[in-house]
Formats: C-alpha cells, structure tokens, sequence
C-alpha cells in the first residue's frame, strides 16, 4: 500500500536521511512522503527479468548502467525516488554518485503492482516527465502489458502500449539494437 503523508511543509532529501531502515521503500515525490511495502516476488521476478536483459545488451553494446531498486534518485530537494529500474547512458556517468544519483536518469522503469499503480501512474509519471527524463516504462505484470513513454520536446509524447499476448517487440532509440520480446519480461 502506498502512504502519501501530508505535511505542514515540504520535505527535503534531508528529511529523507532520517527516515527509518525498515525494509520499505521511502520516497519524497513534491515534497510529500510515499512508503511502498516490500514488492512480490512476482514483481521482483519481472524486475530481474527486465535487468538481466538490459545488463546484457549493455554488456555486449557498453553505452551507459543499468541499476536496480533500492538506488536514490534525487531531482531536486523536494523529488526523490527510487525507481525499479534505471539506465544512465555514458554521457551522464557524472550524474551517478558513490550515495545516489543526482539528476533526471535517461530511462525510468516501474513494475506496477495494486500498491504502488496509482503513484507510478500518475506523480511519479509527472515528476519523471517535469525533470527531464527521456523515456519512462511501465510494466504490467498483471496484464503483461507495457506502457512506454517517450519525450517529444518538453514532455512525453503519446504512450506506445505493447503486449505479451500481442507478440510485441519493445525496442527504444536510447539502445540502439536492443529487440526484447515482451514475454520474455514476463517468464
């Protein structure tokens, strides 16, 4: 279950630090704080999945880092999440820090589940688009559907859905030559 907590004021990556090391994921999207309960083992299968395809093309064709959850993104003092997944290409290794990453990663990736959909949908698909990240998956496993958004000047252009059931390739400009059927997300 997401918990978005209302607050006097807005917190900052500071307040971040403070929260407790209890297993969850803490995130501040606008300044509010989110709490997500530890994901499925179906979910992380399908996080694995997804990783283990990324990491080897990435291995084969070295254009930049994949990394998974948990891995602080921080786009601002009141932004900063942690995405399932998260690529940052070459030309922005300077953006990975030995704490956290600091700045818009050039690809998103979320796992929906019944707890975390609404969020990944809608704020988190706001925040991502508002500080500059190029393309934002989101990845049914429920439906073995994907949502791929992709930048079309200053904010993403219309979706492209893609099915398992549908036999469907996912395929993105940022990986020039990566061809990942999208069942292959889902064994």
């Amino acid at each position: 279950m997401v918990i978005g907590h209302t607050s006097a004021r807005k917190l900052t990556y500071q307040d971040y630090l403070r929260f407790p090391d209890d297993g969850k994921r803490h995130e501040i999207l606008d300044g509010e704080h989110y709490v997500t309960p530890a994901p499925s083992p179906f979910h992380q299968r399908v996080v694995l999945n997804l990783g283990y395809l990324l990491k080897d093309f990435l291995r084969r064709h070295p254009v930049g880092q994949i990394l998974p959850a948990p891995c602080d993104v921080v786009f601002s003092r009141h932004d900063l999440a942690q995405p399932d997944l998260l690529f940052i290409s070459s030309g922005k290794a300077g953006l990975v820090t030995e704490k956290n990453v600091q700045g818009a990663p050039d690809l998103v990736i979320e796992v929906l589940s019944s707890s975390t959909r609404r969020v990944d949908e809608g704020i988190k698909r706001g925040r991502y688009e508002r500080f500059g990240v190029q393309e934002y998956w989101l990845v049914d496993p429920q439906r073995r559907t994907m949502r791929v958004f992709r930048r079309a000047g200053s904010a993403f252009g219309p979706p492209l859905d893609l099915a398992a059931e549908a036999g469907d390739v996912l395929t993105t400009p940022l990986l020039t030559g990566l061809r990942i059927e999208v069942a292959e997300i889902f064994e």
